[in-house]
């Protein structure tokens, strides 16, 4: 599975049309009306703000008035043959005078996303599904924890050493006994 790390932009231009990319990640459905509405004030005046998501096993596409099937669809097809997962795709369409048609338009936006993950590389991370964990130690075993434990969130050092650690499900299963691990929240795991 794939997820951006922050947002990345791209933009392409389509017989005069302006189409600005926008890939987010994005954890919570709730959150999506918001980031789209802040979309909506840092490109004002577009024609067009269409976007396709997907969190966890739900997804979700919109045309914003373009005709039916022919932006959100094919975004989220792309995120999709792409294994993304917790991304919002948002592409803000300045229309240019020139009607692209159906095939026209769906060939656009599935362009827009495209060419933002292709120019992006480097800001799309490989997760797993994964538990956010804590794990209380003495300080004799701080050491083998810092060794064993590659994503260790926060150390808080009282009595004994708190520990907020991110484990893939694999990792949780071969080193939950061992460590007396207790399961946080879910959460995906970059890897």
């Amino acid at each position: 599975m794939k997820c951006v790390k922050e947002e990345i932009v791209n933009t392409i231009i389509i017989d005069k049309s302006e189409f600005i990319n926008i890939l987010i990640p994005v954890n919570n459905k709730d959150n999506v009306k918001d980031i789209i509405d802040n979309i909506k004030t840092r490109w004002k005046d577009a024609t067009h703000y269409c976007y396709a998501y997907i969190i966890g096993d739900y997804q979700k596409s919109s045309d914003d008035n373009e005709p039916g099937g022919t932006a959100g669809i094919p975004m989220l097809e792309v995120l999709i043959a792409n294994n993304f997962v917790d991304t919002l795709c948002v592409t803000v369409r300045y229309f240019g005078g020139i009607k692209l048609g159906a095939g026209g338009l769906s060939r656009a936006y599935r362009k827009s996303i495209t060419e933002n993950i292709k120019n992006n590389e480097s800001k799309i991370i490989e997760v797993t599904d994964g538990y956010l964990v804590e794990l209380i130690s003495d300080y004799d075993k701080q050491k083998e924890i810092d060794y064993t434990f590659k994503r260790i969130e926060t150390k808080k050092f009282e009595d004994k050493i708190s520990y907020i650690i991110k484990v893939t499900k694999e990792e949780y299963e071969l080193l939950k006994d061992k460590y007396d691990l207790k399961i946080i929240n879910i959460i995906k795991v970059e890897i």
